[in-house]
């Protein structure tokens, strides 16, 4: 069975990167009927969040990811787990204490030493470290890179598999995990490639069916480098925050480095377990656009009906709006909708009359708007009559009709760039309407 993990650590909210990864396993193992696990790795204390597990089921329960089993790695700590497994290591020859004074690598920098000074002392206390057999090579397939891949073990470092503390490092936990939970595919990110030499050995010396590991490529930032959290906006709650539909996000996210043979672009996460297919990971570093995003997130919403989109955009409005206005205004703006936070700018002038830029005018007859107004305070206000009379005008006076209507635009929103002018009147009513009109002509010095 297809067994396959998302491991991320409670440091805060879920990363872009990290959503890619869940999604990727969640499809490697439910294409093939297999199973997906959640484990929490939380034994790095100085990084733990308190919030960060539940935060994370939540991120992952909003894009319809749900796991199969649960784990939280510091619970497993408490009963003896790692500290049983590292022991053996030491017992089987594989590890060894150290009782050097950990150093701050920040502050003291990498060290370049590859053997610990502690490796033949045989102390009987300490840190518990990884003895690298020499003049070896290690290796394994990557089935994301698809290629063998190498070490010598001569440039593989005696790495801490178990703090004095009695915690474990990832180097161990991880693996010791992976093995006990019979993972088949391990995906990560490829910044872990540099410490797979130190993992396939504890894999072989822990023994076990080893997982297939796979690497996935480095999303690119339009800035330049790997993409940042320290620079970039990568957070997945912040992008719901923002607006942004989490089908539409996860969407963009599988084909950050995942594509089909046919170059479908749209899919639901049914569809993607569907489609699913290893041979899909790209090699290249996939660029984060925000334009492809803003597309992905302008088609989901153009698929929501009128009704389901009302619901959806009201805890974006922070105009007052009411309920029967906003249901009003959704039809008429639901086009130009990006994001749903967008949802305040383009209803703006449907709450108070907007500041109108006399210059928008240049080009149009002064005559449109003056002309026009006591055919509007006599109109019956509906879309047909107020269409079918200001039709009538426009082919008495000869004007040009984009010309006029256009005009009207500006007067009424302040704009060019706005939904259709008479639906937008219909939602204004009557009175604001003409009141704009009269605002735009006094603003222009027009005389009736």
């Amino acid at each position: 069975m297809i067994r396959t993990r998302f491991a991320p650590s409670p440091t805060g909210f879920l990363h872009i990167g990290n959503l890619r990864t869940a999604v990727y396993a969640y499809a490697m193992a439910k294409h093939e009927h297999g199973q997906f696990i959640l484990r929490i790795e939380d034994t790095d204390q100085k990084r733990y969040e308190p919030k960060g597990v539940e935060d994370i089921k939540k991120t992952l329960n909003t894009f319809g990811i749900v796991w199969d089993e649960f784990y939280v790695q510091s619970e497993r700590k408490k009963q003896g787990f790692y500290k049983n497994i590292a022991e053996k290591l030491v017992a089987d020859g594989h590890a060894f204490y150290c009782d050097c004074l950990a150093k701050n690598a920040k502050i003291e920098g990498f060290s370049s030493q590859l053997r610990d000074p502690c490796r033949n002392k045989h102390l009987t206390s300490g840190a518990i470290k990884l003895k690298v057999p020499e003049n070896e090579v290690v290796s394994y397939f990557d089935f994301v890179l698809n290629k063998d891949v190498s070490w010598k073990t001569d440039t593989v470092y005696d790495a801490t598999l178990l703090k004095s503390d009695g915690f474990p490092t990832y180097h161990l936990a991880a693996m010791a995990d992976d093995l006990d939970m019979h993972i088949s595919h391990i995906l990560r990110g490829h910044d872990w490639m540099p410490s797979t030499p130190i993992h396939l050995l504890v894999f072989r010396f822990l023994g076990g069916q080893k997982p297939q590991i796979g690497h996935l490529t480095d999303i690119q930032s339009p800035k330049g480098g790997k993409l940042s959290k320290r620079r970039d906006a990568v957070f997945c709650e912040k992008f719901i925050e923002d607006g942004y539909l989490p089908e539409a996000l996860l969407n963009f996210v599988m084909l950050l480095g995942w594509a089909p043979k046919d170059n479908r672009e749209l899919f639901s996460l049914d569809e993607f377990v569907q489609y699913f297919d290893p041979k899909g990971f790209q090699k290249a570093n996939p660029m984060f656009l925000f334009n492809k995003l803003d597309w992905f997130n302008g088609h989901y919403i153009r698929q929501k009906t009128d009704t389901e989109l009302t619901q959806i955009v009201k805890p974006y409005v922070k105009n007052s709006i009411t309920n029967t206005k906003l249901t009003q205004i959704i039809p008429l703006i639901k086009e130009r909708l990006i994001k749903l936070s967008d949802i305040n700018s383009l209803s703006e002038y449907f709450i108070a009359s907007p500041q109108i830029d006399k210059t928008l005018f240049s080009g149009f007859s002064l005559s449109h708007l003056s002309v026009s107004l006591s055919v509007i305070q006599q109109s019956g206000w509906t879309k047909e009559e107020i269409e079918s009379n200001l039709k009538d005008l426009i082919n008495l006076k000869g004007w040009k009709v984009g010309d006029y209507f256009m005009s009207l635009r500006i007067a009424i929103c302040g704009s060019r760039s706005t939904p259709p002018i008479t639906e937008t009147m219909l939602v204004l009513g009557k009175e604001e309407s003409i009141n704009r009109i009269k605002h735009a002509i006094k603003l222009l010095n027009i005389i009736p």
